[in-house]
């Protein structure tokens, strides 16, 4: 695949809504900020890409179960987590525009990634953005306010009236339902450890910085899970999951050269070890996924404001003990954003003419299979093919428009298969697929083309 040395995020924005990816949110009522609709096409890729993650750490692990835990949680989990308390971003307003932004995220995009903001103090931030002469990415004016704290989570009531009703919150983050269910799972599972607890789901933030599209938006989703285990299994564990968080993202189709670890320079007091696998996106390098030695500090701050004990006994030496918690996690849109840009190629062909085709592996594509009558008095036969693979596939069907128009369309949503039922179709029983990456075609019998493309859906 060619590289694209000019590859915009306003490119893949024009694509995602012209082939119905992802709509900006609200868009009829002026759109609302940092907030997205995925289309027809995108969410299937979103929904095959969870789908994906989900064979490869839950499916293909026996120690690994998965849970759907609610997003609305007693608020005294966000008390044990330290979010009420602490939860935070370091946030400055421009005084010119009145708009705001996080002080880390400017350092970052003004330094392009080589300054980690995370590990310096409010005022070393301040300092940096002064003596650096970081001006506001909306006016272009350096007039900042100090830095100040806010907390995005969002907040809500239960009960029928609002006087007197309880204060609930949109979760934040999704861990905190594994490891409330902890318990649970381990005694209906009979998990022994080391074992983990996965998930995927929605979580909420209220944030205020512009979002770079799919980047960062205040309502995403998350995949991930907790491993429990001894504290001499802990950093293994970690090593580990670094591996296979970085294997599974480059057979989705992410390359090597595009990738990076990050470890953290900047520690919460509780965590032995942290770093993210960081992608090379149009705007720069950013996170795409995060791995995380957490101790014990997860389970001890639930025990304690819970009064449950979360001791784990070993039944092989009746060692009791809290356990070690190893977090994986990787935002489900955040990584169909990467793996749109990493699919997007411009190809200059024979003519002058340009094709824009998205290489997702075919595992992922939103649709596997394209039925495509060659003229539309075939439409009868094409139809009857479209029933018979769409048992197996997500399909498309389209007899609008000349075959060429057609194949351009299937490529730029990335459809690696177009089936072409001609006349001949109609004696021979057999139809014409091209294959989107080579534009080769070859002739296959109708009962052919199943198998034929089974072959190139799995994902190892």
């Amino acid at each position: 695949m060619a590289e694209n040395k000019k590859l915009s995020m306003e490119k893949i924005v024009n694509l995602c809504k012209s082939r119905g990816f992802v709509y900006p949110g609200s868009e009829i009522y002026g759109g609302f900020a940092n907030t997205w609709d995925f289309g027809p096409v995108g969410v299937e890729l979103k929904n095959n890409v969870k789908r994906s993650w989900w064979k490869r750490f839950v499916q293909e692990s026996p120690s690994t179960y998965g849970v759907d835990a609610a997003i609305l949680m007693n608020p005294r989990v966000w008390e044990a987590s330290g979010h009420v308390q602490s939860f935070g971003d370091p946030k400055m307003d421009c005084k010119n525009c009145k708009q705001r932004f996080r002080a880390d995220t400017l350092i970052e995009a003004h330094s392009k990634g080589s300054v980690a903001a995370e590990a310096m103090t409010d005022a070393e931030m301040e300092n940096y953005i002064a003596e650096h002469d970081v001006k506001c990415p909306h006016c272009g004016v350096r007039n900042w306010t100090p830095i100040r704290k806010f907390n995005p989570m969002f907040i809500t009531s239960r009960g029928t009236l609002e006087e007197g009703s309880d204060k609930v919150y949109l979760r934040p983050e999704t861990c905190q339902g594994e490891y409330v269910n902890f318990l649970n799972v381990q005694r209906t599972a009979r998990a022994k450890v080391p074992f983990a607890i996965a998930q995927v789901g929605k979580s909420f933030r209220n944030e205020i910085t512009p979002g770079n599209f799919l980047f960062r938006t205040v309502e995403f989703e998350q995949m991930e899970l907790q491993m429990f285990c001894k504290e001499s299994e802990a950093m293994q564990i970690y090593a580990d999951y670094k591996a296979k968080a970085q294997k599974y993202v480059e057979d989705l189709g992410l390359k090597a050269e595009n990738l990076r670890f990050h470890d953290h320079d900047k520690l919460a007091h509780y965590a032995k070890a942290a770093c993210d696998i960081q992608y090379n996106f149009p705007m720069g390098w950013q996170e795409l996924n995060g791995i995380h030695h957490r101790g014990t500090w997860d389970l001890s701050r639930h025990q304690e404001f819970s009064g449950k004990s979360m001791l784990y006994v070993d039944p092989f030496t009746n060692e009791k003990f809290i356990p070690n918690v190893i977090e994986y996690s990787i935002g489900a849109d955040r990584l169909t954003l990467a793996l749109l840009c990493a699919a997007y190629e411009e190809q200059a062909l024979e003519g002058g003419d340009v094709r824009t085709v998205m290489h997702f592996h075919p595992a992922i594509a939103p649709y596997k299979v394209a039925i495509l009558p060659l003229q539309k008095n075939l439409g009868e036969k094409a139809k009857e093919v479209y029933a018979k693979l769409s048992k197996k596939f997500m399909c498309d069907y389209d007899e609008t428009g000349s075959i060429g128009k057609r194949y351009r369309r299937q490529d730029e949503i990335g459809t690696p298969f177009c089936v072409t039922v001609d006349f001949d179709t109609l004696e021979d029983g057999a139809v014409t697929v091209r294959d989107r990456d080579s534009m080769q075609q070859i002739r296959l019998k109708i009962d052919e083309v199943i198998p034929y493309v089974e072959k190139f859906l799995e994902f190892n």
